[in-house]
């Protein structure tokens, strides 16, 4: 298993941040490689995505949401293999460092070259940056949200 750990920190409240994380359904607008998320649950979500000209289709099963702190989640069944958590953390009234740790398991050659190049290292990287940007031009209002616990 490769890991990756990343974090970013985003000038809006830690309730926005984590609101529009909890929107999955849009991670493809700042995703690079995210084709598709369909929330089937409110536990289970199936992904489609295309990185590197390699196309993959898993469910995700959030094993721990608590509203404004983190999201955690495994993949189940399915070509990929991974699991993390997003965490947020207050840095003051309008200041959030949203943090990522990520640990994967690279198939075939091609991921396991890309992993060890540090290409999933700047995909995570350029996600967060693409969240930042995402939330911050929306001046902090997310596109929904949901504060439920799993």
């Amino acid at each position: 298993m490769s890991h990756v750990e990343e974090s970013i920190e985003v000038n809006v409240p830690v309730r926005d941040a984590y609101n529009q994380w909890t929107q999955f359904e849009d991670f493809p607008q700042f995703m690079d490689g995210v084709e598709r998320i369909e929330q089937r649950t409110e536990s289970l979500l199936h992904w489609k995505t295309k990185i590197a000209g390699v196309e993959r289709e898993f469910d995700a099963e959030i094993v721990e949401q608590i509203p404004d702190e983190r999201v955690a989640w495994a993949s189940i069944g399915g070509e990929a293999r991974q699991a993390g958590v997003v965490t947020f953390h207050r840095l003051d009234d309008g200041t959030t460092k949203v943090m990522l740790q990520l640990d994967y398991d690279p198939e075939g050659l091609a991921e396991k070259v890309g992993d060890k190049l540090g290409f999933v290292k700047r995909q995570a990287t350029g996600d967060l940056k693409r969240f930042k940007s995402f939330i911050e031009e929306r001046g902090g209002t997310a596109t929904g949200e949901w504060r439920g616990e799993v």
